[in-house]
């Protein structure tokens, strides 16, 4: 069987590691293990990854940095934080950091299956990441061509209707007659 989608996990205790193979491997994902933030950055330089989930707290670089550093260069990737800390301080340094979600140790299998979710969601990846690059600068580029365009020929259709409606009238016809 191929995988579907590859995840990485990052955690210092491999029992973490171990619960996200037990559920996802079954559903077509391969999972991928990095003990720490370091090692989870090497990783993603040498290849590539559908969705990573990062432990909060970790020796060396946390999973906040861990999450900044992944979406400095992959912002499309999601990024899912796995915490047995879970106060409000950190979810909303997570989010500043545009993590996609939280995950409260310990894990059930549902929330587990149901985050990965996120790695087959149609804007996740690198088809809408990676893939798309040169069509949103192309519309980037264009767009204030594009908005000159309806600047320049918008007065045009208007004075054309107005005058199409003025010769209308001139010529004794009504624009709208009842039956």
């Amino acid at each position: 069987m191929t995988a579907l989608k590859k995840v990485l996990v990052v955690d210092d205790d491999p029992v973490v590691g171990k619960s996200f193979d037990r559920v996802l491997a079954p559903k077509g994902y391969a999972v991928i293990h990095a003990a720490g933030g370091a090692e989870a950055l090497e990783r993603l330089a040498a290849d590539s990854y559908d969705m990573v989930y990062t432990d909060i707290r970790m020796p060396g670089m946390d999973g906040i940095e861990v999450a900044r550093r992944i979406k400095a260069s992959r912002p499309w990737m999601p990024v899912v934080i796995v915490t047995g800390y879970g106060t409000e301080a950190n979810e909303a340094e997570a989010r500043s950091a545009g993590v996609a979600g939280f995950l409260h140790k310990p894990l059930s299998p549902e929330a587990i299956e149901s985050s990965a979710l996120l790695a087959t969601a149609p804007a996740a990846g690198k088809a809408a990441g990676a893939g798309s690059w040169l069509k949103n600068v192309a519309l980037s580029l264009a767009g204030p061509f594009i908005g000159l365009a309806f600047i320049v020929v918008l007065p045009f259709f208007g004075i054309a209707l107005a005058g199409w409606s003025l010769y209308k009238a001139a010529v004794g016809e009504s624009p709208r007659r009842g039956a």
